[in-house]
């Protein structure tokens, strides 16, 4: 599994609710309606189990409770099992069928960070094994489905196969160095440490946001200039390994002093059909081919191919780089205010954030799902909030809104969100405020500490402003709105996710958050 921002790989959906909600904005659904997704599944005889799980992705937050799941695999009966991985009370009414009962409940919420208007719900783990009787080239499917009160139901059909077990390990981890804007030429090896000649595997990438391919490999996926994915024809004899390198080019908007990098998980070319088969059912992304030459291995150094004396398990089939990020490249986040006017009793809307002012991205995607900062939007007197962005919540005993931001804040790029307000009392010139960068009781510390220009981390909201007594504003509030995410990919997630599509699978969602240029 990675060990950077997706070691969850295992529960893809979570990677394709979070960046498809940062690709369709909107509103989610008054009544959320609830989609199952059940990874496939190769398996080896003799091998450990593969644990799985259903993912319940929806448009909105809700609760299922009086869960049944049920796990049919008759098509597979005598060559697959499947069992309870945590302790959750099963039966099995008949031979290839399990049924399992979750009196607990299932809630459906909100994916960190919040804001984030992806919903996902997960179901206790079960275990999925190969029989002895099971023969290489068998195959079926499992048709999971649950149940839940208030009719809520779903169904989600997974494929199985049995396959020739084989085991993948990485090359060493390695330091290396750049400047903003700077190349750096990347190793990538792979051993065979098990007992079987592996034929074929895949190398998916999960990079930073600032690593961008300088090459355009035929095997490889892309999504603009950063990587996804190499697919290789290669054998790999066992106690062997292959090696190659990669040429990046550091963006010149990495932020520095700063680490950057990433890793690369090797899997068998099956594994990765598994992972990837809902892409092609549901319609792809915005996932390329290379037009260059095939990329191709040599032997790997003699070091990698001493790898099969180790004890690896599953957790090695990987490798990583760290970049460290030399000489000096900062952000100024600048607040953006808004000016309002209207009677009592109107409502308006205050388009309020920031702007990233450069020169660096601030590129803060991580496993803890932090945002990169936080804004405190403070309402005029004489005013009433009665729709707020998601995100933002009220800071206790005050008329303050704490609204956490994108993980992702790209240089050049403004953030803005919509404040509907009602006038209750038509004050001249009431005015309130928006400070980026305020603080918040976060684990990771919640905002930007290193801002290089804190001056402008403040505007102001202005209703009714009397003649010649100046606007909010701040920043630079006249910009005009796109939509989406700047390249459509958050780092590693982001590009894992057009591999596979899961934003297609998954229902339509909407913010009320709007990226504006």
């Amino acid at each position: 599994m990675f060990k950077h921002p997706i070691r969850w790989l295992a529960g893809l959906g979570a990677a394709g609710a979070l960046v498809a909600a940062s690709a369709t904005p909107a509103v989610a659904a008054a009544a959320p309606t609830v989609e199952p997704y059940f990874q496939d599944s190769t398996l080896a005889v003799g091998a450990a189990p593969t644990t799985r799980q259903l993912f319940l992705f929806a448009d909105g937050p809700t609760v299922l409770t009086d869960v049944s799941l049920r796990y049919d695999y008759r098509t597979l009966a005598g060559k697959i099992t499947i069992a309870p991985a945590d302790g959750q009370e099963c039966t099995a009414p008949e031979a290839g069928v399990l049924v399992c009962e979750d009196p607990f409940g299932i809630d459906i919420s909100e994916l960190p960070p919040l804001g984030s208007g992806s919903y996902r719900g997960v179901a206790e783990r079960v275990r999925i094994s190969a029989t002895e009787g099971a023969q290489l080239g068998d195959s079926g499917d499992i048709a999971v489905s649950y149940e839940a009160a208030g009719g809520q139901r779903g169904s989600y059909t997974s494929q199985v196969r049995i396959g020739e077990g084989v085991d993948l390990a990485g090359g060493p981890f390695t330091d290396h160095s750049a400047k903003p804007g700077g190349k750096v030429t990347l190793p990538l090896a792979v051993a065979n440490v098990g007992d079987r000649v592996v034929r074929g595997f895949v190398a998916v990438f999960d990079l930073r946001y600032s690593m961008r391919a300088t090459d355009r490999f035929s095997n490889c996926l892309y999504s603009g200039d950063h990587l996804l994915s190499c697919q290789f024809e290669e054998e790999i004899p066992v106690g062997e390994g292959l090696a190659t390198t990669l040429d990046f080019q550091l963006a010149r908007d990495t932020y520095a002093p700063s680490n950057q990098g990433g890793y690369a998980q090797f899997m068998t070319t099956a594994d990765f059909e598994d992972l990837t088969r809902v892409r092609t059912s549901v319609g792809r992304q915005t996932a390329t081919r290379g037009s260059g030459p095939k990329l191709t291995l040599a032997d790997a150094p003699s070091r990698m191919r001493q790898a099969d004396q180790t004890d690896v398990g599953p957790g090695y089939d990987y490798t990583g780089w760290n970049i460290k990020v030399t000489g000096t490249n900062g952000t100024d986040l600048a607040a953006i205010g808004d000016t309002l006017k209207g009677s009592a009793g109107a409502v308006v809307t205050a388009t309020v954030g920031f702007r990233n002012n450069g020169p660096a991205t601030l590129d803060k995607v991580n496993a803890d799902f932090e945002a990169a900062t936080h804004t405190d939007v403070e309402l005029p007197p004489g005013t009433t909030a009665v729709e707020i962005p998601a995100g933002c919540w009220l800071r206790q005993g005050t008329r303050t809104y704490l609204c956490a931001s994108e993980m992702l804040l790209v240089a050049g790029r403004s953030y803005t969100m919509e404040f509907r307000l009602r006038i209750d009392k038509v004050i001249p010139n009431a005015r309130g405020a928006v400070r980026v960068n305020a603080p918040c009781e976060c684990p990771s510390g919640g905002s930007f500490e290193d801002d290089i220009k804190p001056a402008n981390d403040k505007a102001t909201i202005v209703v009714n402003a009397r003649p010649g007594s100046g606007g909010g504003g701040g920043g630079d509030g006249g910009s005009l709105p796109i939509t989406g995410a700047p390249t459509g990919l958050l780092a590693g997630i982001g590009g894992l996710l057009f591999i596979v599509g899961m934003g297609g699978y998954l229902l339509a969602r909407r913010r009320t958050t709007r990226f504006t240029a």
